[in-house]
């Protein structure tokens, strides 16, 4: 899961990314209203948190650019101010939640996966695939009911190929939702085939009825036995 955080204090800026990160996210991060506009013009991700005030402008206009673009991503607006009417503008124009500074990291964290739940599992914790089923909050995999062992790429492969199902997705694809900023450091993407054939691999030996097929010069797309 792909995580923008957009927040222009460093201190709260660092703690959400570093505890994000210990929870198996994918944490970008954009400081100014200008660098936010940059990354949700030029990606998608799975949440965004947002501040309302940012140093250049104000996070509802950023909102609203972003619901202008008909991007899907998830939004929860991150912000000291507690008013009626900006928590208002803020779910009118499109955000999944509101949540008020100070709170607890732990709180944020519960608000992520709901928004994330809703908006790509239908509000299920578990993505089923056929015999293969995910519990996305507890990074499990089960075929058959039998337990698993992916390493934590490999997972979140697997979820965002379950999450995209009905499409081909490409190696960039791939690559900007599972590698984030660190993509950059890269000059192909030998490391992602590497990844989904040790996926594929595990699939295989334990008889799962779904597959991972290349679709030549266009990427991967999931496959139903």
């Amino acid at each position: 899961m792909k995580i923008l955080v957009i927040e222009d204090e460093p201190e709260m800026q660092g703690l959400i990314k570093q505890f994000l990160e210990d929870e198996n996210y994918v944490v970008e991060i954009a400081g100014n209203f200008q660098s936010g506009l940059n990354k949700i013009v030029s990606y998608d991700y799975d949440c965004i948190l947002l501040d309302i005030t940012l140093p250049d402008g104000n996070g509802l206009d950023l909102l609203q650019k972003l619901k202008n673009l008909n991007k899907a991503d998830s939004v929860i607006i991150i912000s000291a101010k507690d008013s009626i009417d900006d928590k208002v503008k803020g779910l009118d124009l499109g955000a999944d939640d509101y949540l008020t500074k100070p709170f607890h990291i732990t709180e944020l964290n519960a608000r992520i996966k709901s928004v994330i739940r809703r908006k790509k599992t239908d509000g299920r914790k578990l993505l089923e695939l056929e015999n293969v089923k995910i519990n996305i909050e507890e990074r499990l995999v089960l075929i058959n009911n039998q337990l698993v062992e992916l390493n934590r790429k490999e997972f979140d492969i697997l979820v965002f190929f379950g999450m995209n199902k009905s499409r081909i997705v490409s190696k960039s694809a791939i690559a900007e939702n599972i590698w984030g900023d660190y993509i950059d450091q890269s000059n192909d993407f030998d490391f992602i085939y590497s990844q989904i054939k040790n996926l594929r691999k595990k699939l295989r030996n334990h008889n799962a009825e779904i597959d991972i097929n290349s679709v030549y010069g266009m990427g991967y797309k999931l496959a139903l036995k």
